[in-house]
């Protein structure tokens, strides 16, 4: 299975989201997003990198983008980790892996020595065209959020 690169069209989904309903790539259409693939709500640098995003939504809304948080988590897990944080950023469930794994981010990880499959904590900017106009594989979450409106503005 080949790795997906810049210029590629980004798979679609349709998945529920936070707060009921569902949310499509299809119907963002015309505007830049950023998808950001994370392993678990709640954990710290889950938390900091939707902090992070959430801080800068106002930000990323002046240059016209979307900002979407996917994680195999359920909606209700969802719900209640946006409460808890006062999350802006849209959050959709992907309990099944389909979008984790159309977009190779269901990979072996260690952890202390131990090695498990999980979801590889990564960001895809999808522009207007719906084609992939960045990548950031094996994301460092301090700066991270930053670093990507950059790139949103740069489009």
């Amino acid at each position: 299975m080949a790795d997906l690169d810049v210029g590629d069209v980004a798979p679609q989904f349709d998945l529920p989201r936070d707060g009921g309903g569902s949310l499509s790539l299809a119907s963002l259409r015309g505007k830049p997003v950023v998808l950001y693939f994370y392993p678990q709500d709640d954990t710290t640098s889950c938390t900091n990198e939707a902090i992070g995003f959430s801080q800068l939504k106002p930000e990323f809304e002046k240059a016209g983008a979307v900002v979407i948080g996917l994680s195999p988590d359920s909606v209700k897990k969802h719900d209640k980790f946006k409460a808890k944080y006062d999350l802006a950023v849209d959050l959709v469930a992907d309990e099944e892996r389909k979008v984790i794994e159309a977009y190779h981010l269901w990979v072996e990880k260690t952890m202390y020595g131990r090695k498990y499959m999980g979801v590889e904590r990564a960001t895809f900017l999808i522009g207007k065209d719906g084609r992939l106009a960045r990548i950031w594989r094996q994301v460092r979450v301090k700066g991270h959020a930053e670093e990507v409106l950059a790139a949103v503005r740069a489009l």
